[in-house]
């Protein structure tokens, strides 16, 4: 083995450059140490929340009466478990919806379930008549994701 430079003197060849990594992966193992040395680890605060707890005693609330509007995939329109009856127009279903209403409560919230194949122009009709019978107070039942 022939370990000096330049061993062949008249033949023209030159020497290929190299890069010694040696020294380049010795600071990164220093700067890898000194990191994980230095790195500190905090814990992520979360907030504790008590909730207030509800009232036991159901005497001094009342809960706030729903008017539970139903329409079927054919267009029927039930307030309250009564049919409406005849063409079901805007202001037979508002007549009955006034007829639901309770004096203890003069505005309640309107809850309008209607099945996934009813016509969108009933749904139209059943809001029009609650806000013709002065009731603005208008949502909608849906199931979950379960089909409940």
């Amino acid at each position: 083995m022939d370990f000096q430079r330049g061993g062949g003197m008249g033949d023209g060849e030159s020497e290929d450059p190299f890069i010694n990594v040696i020294p380049l992966i010795d600071v990164i193992m220093v700067i890898l140490i000194f990191l994980m040395l230095t790195t500190t680890f905090s814990k992520v605060s979360s907030l504790e929340i008590d909730l207030p707890k509800g009232a036991e005693t159901s005497d001094q609330q009342k809960p706030p009466q729903d008017i539970t509007i139903s329409i079927s995939a054919k267009g029927a329109v039930i307030v309250n478990s009564r049919p409406v009856g005849g063409a079901a127009d805007v202001p037979a279903i508002g007549r009955e919806i006034s007829r639901a209403v309770r004096a203890d409560n003069p505005d309640p919230v309107i809850v309008i379930s209607a099945d996934a194949k009813a016509a969108h122009q009933r749904v139209i009709d059943v809001m029009q008549a609650a806000q013709r019978a002065g009731l603005h107070r208008i949502t909608f039942a849906v199931s979950d994701e379960k089909g409940r």
